[in-house]
């Protein structure tokens, strides 16, 4: 009786942990991908991150670029899929935070042998939103008048050399 107790917990265990090395269908940051290129090529995976810089529309797809905080990857979706997207991440704009899965291509054949992800969907965890950015009326008004400082100052130096 112990031994077959002994037997499924050994075959439940193993199940387990075959289950959880298994690169499909995970979700993985930006430097696992990187670092473990090989591991996962070919494979799907949830990829999570910012919409960063522009929606590039190429024919019925379109590149996005996905950053983790880490590094950023190229994403290759179908461009039905980005008008899901309110913001890309950019100076005045907090990006969308997206779950792209999809495969994953250390060397797409299709692209050049770029590192990119194929999408299959896009899942918007949290939507972007205008960042406003405050004037600092003191250090504008410190620079203006610097400014006048080093223009009469050149002026001075200019007249003396006449």
């Amino acid at each position: 009786m112990g031994s077959i107790k002994i037997f499924f917990i050994t075959i439940f265990s193993g199940l387990l942990i075959a289950s959880g090395l298994s690169a499909s269908n995970v979700e993985v940051t930006s430097s696992e991908l990187i670092n473990n290129a090989k591991e996962y090529d070919k494979k799907e995976v949830i990829y999570s991150g910012e919409v960063i810089g522009d929606i590039m529309k190429r024919d019925e797809h379109a590149w996005i670029n996905i950053s983790d905080g880490s590094n950023a990857i190229g994403v290759w979706i179908p461009f039905e899929e980005t008008e899901k997207i309110g913001f890309t991440g950019q100076y005045k704009y907090k990006g969308d935070i997206v779950k792209i899965t999809g495969i994953f291509n250390r060397a797409c054949s299709e692209h050049g042998g770029d590192l990119d992800i194929h999408a299959k969907s896009i899942e918007i965890i949290e939507r972007g939103y205008e960042i406003k950015r405050n004037i600092n009326f003191y250090g504008l008004i410190a620079g203006i008048v610097l400014f006048i400082i080093a223009m009469s100052l050149s002026l001075v130096i200019y007249s003396k050399k006449l």
